[in-house]
């Protein structure tokens, strides 16, 4: 009788970008979760996870600066764990700007920022997570995301046990509130009528089927849309060739609620048929006015 498959999760990423949200979302979906672990550590709970009588096949290990120099030995040791069994990284992230705001709605200082600013902390840990960032499976950007925002999209990111090839976020935005500073591939939908200037959408957004409807009804839409899933079907192929595990599509409206929502659920369900391929959905701006 061979041993149970035993999947470990390293949750890692800024600080004040929702690691704990993430923990929170992973106890949720069955993971046992480990917070705070020194990442000299991890090896010797991995051994422990996968014998047998622990029952420990999924594990979430949440590793950061806290931990203090040792988070620099992270990169090596998951090269060294990845050879040997299924090891996923998720990385948290957000604006300078957003994590800014969320230190300062707390009070609480920076876990690096000693006697300098917030700012100073942020470039920091930014320098010494560099590395682990480029070798994460999943980076999540959580800005502008309220806690059951990115409850949803940590959730649905590791839904499965299996390993996809590449993890893509298909995220809607507004224009007018600024690009996504992690998106892969940008497209813009201000060329659709906006559903906006009818009195019967106005308050819904485009996951109501009438806006959806609607936006997806207008001339040119289907020619848009296949023309966009071939472009990044071929764009994911050359990810995987390159070891690339993650992309964020961004669509973007004016106000990001009605046609780049509907076009991004679209876009989603049609690039989510690819074997290999993991796909989420963010709604950055959907609540904004």
């Amino acid at each position: 009788m061979s041993e149970p498959a035993t999947h470990i999760i390293v949750v890692t990423g800024m600080s004040g970008a929702g690691r704990s949200t993430a923990a929170h979302a992973l106890e949720d979906g069955g993971w046992r979760v480990i917070d705070n672990l020194p990442a000299e550590l991890l090896p010797s709970l991995v051994e422990l996870a996968r014998h047998p009588d622990q029952g420990l096949s999924r594990v979430a290990v949440v590793v950061d600066v806290r931990g203090g120099d040792s988070i620099e030995d992270l990169v090596p040791l998951l090269g060294d764990l990845r050879a040997r069994l299924d090891v996923r990284v998720l990385f948290l992230d957000a604006t300078d700007a957003d994590l800014i705001k969320r230190f300062e709605s707390v009070r609480r200082p920076h876990p690096l920022q000693g006697k300098g600013t917030i700012s100073d902390g942020i470039r920091l840990e930014r320098e010494r997570l560099a590395n682990l960032r480029d070798m994460a499976d999943v980076v999540v950007d959580t800005t502008g995301l309220n806690v059951h925002q990115t409850t949803t999209l940590v959730f649905d990111s590791f839904k499965s046990d299996t390993i996809p090839d590449v993890n893509v976020v298909v995220e809607s935005f507004g224009f007018k509130h600024g690009l996504p500073a992690d998106a892969d591939i940008v497209a813009d939908v201000r060329f659709l009528p906006n559903p906006f200037w009818s009195e019967a959408l106005r308050n819904e957004t485009g996951l109501h089927p009438d806006v959806a409807a609607f936006v997806l009804g207008q001339a040119d839409v289907e020619q848009f849309l296949a023309g966009l899933v071939m472009l990044i079907e071929a764009t994911l192929r050359g990810y995987i060739r390159e070891n690339k595990r993650h992309a964020t599509i961004a669509i973007g409206c004016t106000g990001g609620k009605h046609r780049s929502v509907a076009i991004a659920e679209e876009l989603a369900r049609r690039i989510d048929v690819n074997p290999g391929v993991s796909v989420s959905r963010k709604h950055r701006d959907i609540g904004r006015n």
